[in-house]
């Protein structure tokens, strides 16, 4: 019943105060998980009054109180912005029967940080420095928090702070860090902080490499992209599939098919979690120049166990629209069908599209139709297309009535 009304507070509340009302008839009690639901509940829906009710019942039954029930409330004071309320259970975490320890601190700087709190929760943390250990888990919330917010002049600031402190930045701060300056187009910064953190004998695994990688080529900066790939194979951070699909994407755009295949035959010879997937095979499609070399790539990913996807197919539909070849458009169109993929939305904007920019208006206007019968609603760039063939298709209509009018006479 609670979870059923996790959006309506009266069911929650009502429940509660019969519990209260028939505790000592009913006997029955119930246990911490149950109170922790009506606690996120009520706190959702800013019943704090209600909220607080509930706690002090909670205390009075003694052992109900637990660490998620202190970070349930955390949460709704902290998402309601209600900074100083979460601050002042945590400074009363004592008298709720929880120990005021580091995870307890930190819980609450998590809390603070998740809802945008950033400057309280730093504020915070210089302020009751001297009550727990240096921790790096600490500095890590607090960076992250100012890099969610995208405030880079503030995580370096931070970041700063960190190198300058007894705690050594561990493989969380530098990834941290580094996503902020890739987000920021930084990437210089970041490839520098990530050799930096190679420097300092600290492992990155593949997701902060990837993260630089793709910032590279983003910039343009394949061959220093290449490097760091290289790099990763040398320094005991194995690449994984993500590595390569981003490499492959950007080879791809620049053609260099050459270098494009070998980077797919290593995934092949890794296996494991290096096999090439749909995304793999979906850049190399984009990249098809012809039919054959889309039979090719297809009868690859066939081969190696890679099933085709909606994906797959639209980009295969898009690709022999644009060649003129219906029969080929028409075979991948059944197949789709055959394996239940679609054809969905976006195959009916590919042929609708694809149709007119080949003048084949009439056919383009049977797809809509079937598509709009199908309950599926075509994005605006759809209807303002089709309100265009209608529009040609009434002047042409119009312009053969007035050609054999003319003819009559």
């Amino acid at each position: 019943m609670l979870e059923r009304h996790r959006s309506d507070w009266k069911p929650s509340y009502a429940f509660f105060s019969w519990v209260r009302r028939t505790k000592n008839s009913t006997g029955f009690a119930p246990n911490t998980p149950i109170y922790n639901k009506i606690l996120d509940t009520l706190g959702r829906m800013k019943r704090f009054q209600e909220l607080h009710q509930v706690l002090v019942e909670m205390s009075s039954r003694k052992n109900l109180i637990d660490e998620r029930t202190y970070g349930v409330v955390l949460n709704r004071f902290s998402a309601a912005h209600k900074v100083d309320e979460s601050i002042e259970l945590f400074n009363n975490i004592q008298s709720l029967g929880l120990e005021r320890n580091l995870v307890a601190f930190q819980t609450l700087l998590l809390s603070l940080c998740r809802y945008k709190h950033v400057e309280a929760a730093e504020k915070l943390f210089r302020n009751t420095k001297s009550e727990f250990e240096e921790d790096i888990k600490t500095w890590n919330i607090i960076l992250n928090g100012w890099c969610v917010l995208r405030s880079l002049p503030d995580a370096k600031r931070f970041w700063m702070d960190i190198l300058k402190s007894d705690c050594k930045p561990d493989k969380f701060t530098y990834g941290i860090f580094i996503n902020a300056l890739s987000k920021s187009g930084k990437i210089s910064t970041a490839s520098k902080v990530l050799r930096k953190m190679w420097e300092k004998d600290c492992t990155p695994d593949a997701p902060i490499c990837n993260t630089v990688i793709e910032g590279l080529c983003y910039k343009k900066q394949i061959p220093e992209a290449l490097k760091i790939f290289s790099e990763m194979n040398q320094k005991g951070c194995p690449p994984n599939a993500a590595t390569y699909n981003s490499l492959i994407k950007h080879l791809c755009k620049i053609q260099r098919m050459e270098k494009v295949y070998e980077l797919l035959n290593s995934m092949d010879e890794k296996g494991e979690t290096c096999s090439p997937n749909a995304v793999t095979y979906g850049y190399l499609l984009k990249a098809a120049k012809n039919p054959k070399e889309v039979d090719t790539i297809l009868e690859r990913m066939k081969k190696k166990g890679c099933k085709l996807e909606a994906d797959t197919y639209n980009l295969a539909l898009r690709l022999f629209t644009e060649w003129g070849d219906e029969e080929r458009v028409k075979y991948f169109w059944d197949e789709m069908e055959r394996n239940g993929l679609g054809p969905d939305r976006r195959s009916y904007t590919i042929i609708v599209h694809g149709l007119y920019d080949k003048g084949k208006i009439a056919n383009a206007l049977q797809y809509f139709a079937e598509m709009t019968e199908k309950g599926m609603e075509p994005e605006s760039r759809t209807k303002i297309l089709v309100d265009d063939m209608n529009f040609k298709l009434n002047e042409a209509e119009r312009a053969r009535e007035t050609l054999l009018i003319k003819n009559k006479r």
